[in-house]
């Protein structure tokens, strides 16, 4: 069998690490960071992946590439040059039995709900995603299981030499960011594709429109082999069928997940919300196609097909799940996607939307969870949002559709877990500085404070100048007098926001004291007796995957095992 076969992600992720005895010259060639590796790597871990880290883009260039983009189709050519220095072709990718799966919202869910699907079979799974959590090698999964630091640890530095064989019977690939030219995009023969709704972000990448975003991507659609999308507005719907027809590829349009439930039970999902439907119904027909294409026995009785209503595509075929179906959607886990935690008096709500379609869908489900969760009585209940934004994208539009969940509190944070990440290399990230992420949340606040204007009439109250030598972790503007107004406060790191939320009532998440003059200011101390007074608190985590990433790495420390 192929040596490629288990290791799709190292092939795809660690595109750029070069073969042992790459000089910094090569690397500053290739416009990265040119920190060195060590000479004589270990076998640890954390050395791996700091090794890794080395190769982020820098923040300058990465603001260079993004006022003069190049061809993108260099990208793909120097991915297939990676793949040749680890000792693999692209010819064998074909042999993986990949379904590829692009999207803006739900692409990560989708491929979660196919590979659990595909494993009920009894089928070996290997899954790639991206972006990870709380450890990189979340990112390559067996068996849904994420593989183990030594697995991680050996097969890095053997990349430096030839990779060896771990052998799965498919692989559920995740497109990066967008589809034509993602480095994911170097697969020629996917058993199937897969788009999940579309909408906007990485506008600078991929264009400013649905319609840009619909051609980026369609770009992973092959001659010959089946596609299927859930229902999208008609203009990126146009595009894709427009980019299916010039390559004959034979694109089709999933039913809704109704249609699969007549005649039987209805379907249990392991994810919740109502937006996760789509994402499952896209998923029944990935790995119903897999199957199908595979010989495979037991892929479920096919109903009467319903014509299109779009007119646009052929109907994906109606069929009644099998058991292993069921049980697959009832089993998917995806962590940070629509995730309750609950922790006595604390309610974690994480969801890791970053656009505005996710996040009206985040709200739509934190607002129905919440009121099945709230307890009756006449103790307060708070309500607290603790939220980042990176990228292009829009922070004042997505907070915008926050507020009618009414928070309390209000708290910003950068994607750090500790003011330091030196000690954990799966945070650290090269790509920003400390001072652009800080200066980020303090505009997040600022919107916070302009909607909460708009939304109470005039603000009578001024924000405080930070004292000399106060605390460097806290800063914060006073909340507006009205009815659902909202206390408003950035903290330098994902722990200090957690201590002051929890206030130490979280049983599992029990830091070190809290920096002296953390609650110095008023309107802190105040909140703090609030929180801690409290029947219940319910903290909605979102904005940033890589936000919920850093809180679910304090509050389960497992992950990091």
């Amino acid at each position: 069998m192929s040596r490629a076969r288990g290791h799709l992600r190292a092939a795809l992720h660690l595109e750029a690490v070069s073969p042992r005895g790459a000089t910094a010259r090569t690397a500053a060639r290739r416009e990265l960071s040119a920190r060195p590796a060590p000479l004589k790597p270990g076998m640890e871990y954390q050395d791996a992946v700091r090794t890794l880290n080395t190769l982020q883009t820098n923040a300058s260039y990465l603001e260079q590439m993004k006022s003069q983009q190049g061809d993108p189709q260099t990208k793909l050519e120097a991915m297939e040059l990676y793949l040749a220095r680890s000792g693999l072709q692209v010819e064998d990718l074909d042999r993986l039995n990949i379904i590829h799966v692009t999207g803006t919202k739900g692409k990560g869910s989708t491929c979660a709900f196919t590979e659990r699907i595909l494993r009920s079979y009894g089928l070996k799974t290997g899954f790639f995603s991206s972006p990870h959590l709380v450890q990189v090698r979340e990112r390559i999964r067996i068996n849904g299981q994420p593989i183990s630091r030594e697995l991680f640890t050996k097969h890095f530095w053997r990349l430096y030499q030839r990779l060896e064989e771990t052998k799965v019977d498919l692989a559920v690939v995740e497109v990066g960011i967008g589809g034509a030219y993602d480095c994911t995009n170097i697969i020629r023969k996917p058993v199937v594709c897969g788009v999940s709704s579309l909408g906007i972000d990485h506008t600078r990448l991929l264009g400013d429109t649905v319609e840009k975003i619909a051609w980026q991507k369609g770009g992973i659609f092959k001659h010959g082999v089946p596609a299927f999308t859930v229902p999208q507005p008609d203009g990126p719907l146009a595009v894709l069928k427009e980019r299916a027809e010039q390559i004959s590829c034979p694109l089709y349009l999933c039913p809704q997940l109704e249609a699969l439930e007549e005649g039987g039970p209805p379907l249990t999902l392991g994810l919740e919300g109502e937006h996760q439907r789509s994402n499952a119904a896209l998923a029944l027909q990935l790995a119903h196609c897999w199957l199908q294409q595979k010989d495979h026995r037991g892929i479920g009785q096919l109903m009467a097909t319903r014509p299109s209503l779009l007119q646009q595509l052929p109907l994906a075929p109606v069929f009644q799940p099998t058991s292993h179906m069921r049980q697959g959607l009832r089993d998917t886990e995806w962590p940070g996607r629509s995730q309750v935690l609950r922790r006595g008096h604390l309610t974690w709500y994480l969801d890791g939307a970053h656009t505005s379609s996710s996040m009206q869908a985040c709200v739509r489900w934190f607002r129905q969870a919440l009121h099945r969760g709230e307890r009756r009585g006449s103790s307060p209940e708070v309500r607290v949002l603790l939220f980042n934004s990176t990228g292009d994208r829009d922070p004042a539009a997505l907070l915008k559709l926050l507020q009618p969940c009414q928070f309390d509190y209000a708290v910003f944070c950068p994607n750090l877990t500790e003011v330091s990440s030196t000690g954990n290399a799966d945070q650290q990230n090269f790509t920003v500085t400390l001072d652009q992420v800080l200066l980020r949340c303090l505009e997040h606040q600022q919107h916070w404070r302009r909607l909460d204007e708009e939304q109470a009439g005039p603000d009578f109250w001024s924000a405080p100048s930070p004292e000399p030598g106060g605390p460097a972790s806290l800063r914060l503007a006073p909340c507006p007098p009205h009815t659902h107004s909202s206390g408003s406060l950035v903290f330098s790191c994902i722990s200090h926001a957690l201590q002051w939320i929890t206030q130490g009532r979280d049983p599992v998440f029990q830091p070190p004291s809290p920096p002296q003059g953390f609650l110095a200011h008023p309107v802190a101390g105040s909140g703090a007796n609030v929180l801690r007074e409290a029947a219940a608190i319910h903290v909605l985590v979102t904005g940033s995957l890589h936000l919920v990433g850093g809180v679910l790495k304090l509050l389960e420390p497992s992950l990091s095992q």
